[in-house]
Parts: structure tokens; sequence; C-alpha cells
């Protein structure tokens, strides 16, 4: 029983500081969001499926 209150606790603390960074940040954005502008994800160098950034370039949803 102690060890789901445990993990029950740290899940809640996790979403709590998720939200706070949210809260905190200008707009509720996280920055660098272009996650198919990844090179690592996005092996093949297509366009960011959000904002057609190609993978060298800066994510362009925020324009």
């Amino acid at each position: 029983m102690k060890l789901i209150l445990l993990s029950i606790g740290l899940l809640a603390l996790a979403f709590a500081g998720i939200a706070i960074k949210i809260w905190a940040k200008k707009g509720g954005r996280f920055a660098g969001t272009c996650a198919s502008n990844n090179p690592m994800i996005n092996e093949d160098g297509a366009a960011c499926g959000l904002c057609g950034a190609q993978p060298d370039e800066v994510c362009k949803s925020d324009e």
C-alpha cells in the first residue's frame, strides 16, 4: 500500500511540475516543440509537419 501511495504521489508531483512550467512560460508554450524537426527523430530529412521547417532550420510556428 505504501508503494502505491508513493507512486501516486510522485506522479502527482510530476504533473504539478509540468503544469507549473506551462503556467510560468509566456503563452504556455514549451520551447522547441517541433518534434518532427528533430534530426534524431526525423532521419529522412523531411520538413516539420507542424510548421514546415527543415531539420537545420528553427521552428517557424512562433512566427
